[in-house]
């Protein structure tokens, strides 16, 4: 059976220890998540990183077009709680289920986590699930875009937790049917969050793809905002702040 999460060396990552966070890693097989929070939880989370690998495998084993297909698949037998956010995001938006898996998965690991921490941040891939009660900075990386780390997202305190998930055609291995630098999704759910990344990321092919994917993403019930980058263009619309993370 082919990998279904792919794994890929993180090098923006910190493992700086504050008074807010504890910062720590956990690798199982091909899932790599970086987290932040109140304590190390690295036990607990590899613990629910096994558990929703398995469901993954689980439905794989059962139905191989869960992995392979690029459109959506019916839901139309039972699954664990991660395919099933995953079938339901990529039917929203339109591309196949295994666009939201890092999403799911952190969505997953995240939400269990908070039983034990106030503050999480779970990032899998470029793909977070945050709660934060004060406020925080998320960068932008773009590869070689111009606008590559120079510009991040705040993310103020909120009583409910958000995905911000990124695709690009130009950075990591996923597949990616555009040409966009970074296409960056905001949503209360991260598995859709993910799986409409990828869709917007896979819509932009030129400049002048800009404006129209972002108006498409934001036509999607649930997404809160959407930001794509395609060299030196940028596009974003909805409920997003950002900021001039540059420093010369």
């Amino acid at each position: 059976m082919r990998n279904p999460i792919l794994y890929e060396e993180r090098h923006y990552r910190e493992f700086d220890t504050s008074d807010r966070f504890v910062a720590f890693q956990v690798t199982v097989e091909s899932t790599d998540l970086y987290v932040k929070a109140k304590t190390d939880l690295s036990a607990l989370t590899k613990n629910l990183v096994e558990t929703a690998r398995a469901q993954v495998k689980e439905v794989i084993t059962r139905r191989g077009a869960f992995l392979t297909s690029l459109e959506p698949i019916p839901e139309s037998f039972n699954a664990g709680e991660v395919p099933l956010d995953m079938l339901r995001a990529s039917a929203k938006v339109g591309t196949g289920p295994m666009a939201a898996v890092a999403g799911a998965i952190a969505q997953y690991v995240g939400r269990r986590l908070l039983e034990h921490s106030p503050e999480v941040i779970v990032e899998n891939g470029g793909d977070i699930f945050i709660k934060v009660d004060h406020s925080i900075i998320v960068g932008i990386h773009a590869g070689a875009a111009p606008l590559s780390g120079k510009l991040g997202i705040r993310v103020d305190a909120v009583p409910i937790p958000l995905g911000i998930c990124a695709s690009s055609a130009t950075v990591g291995p996923s597949l990616s049917l555009g040409r966009a630098d970074a296409a960056v999704v905001i949503a209360k759910n991260t598995a859709l969050a993910d799986a409409c990344a990828t869709a917007l990321g896979n819509r932009v092919k030129k400049a002048s793809d800009l404006e129209s994917g972002v108006k498409w993403a934001m036509s999607i019930n649930g997404i809160d905002a959407a930001l794509v980058i395609l060299g030196e263009k940028l596009a974003v619309m909805g409920d997003i702040e950002l900021v001039d993370t540059h420093s010369d």
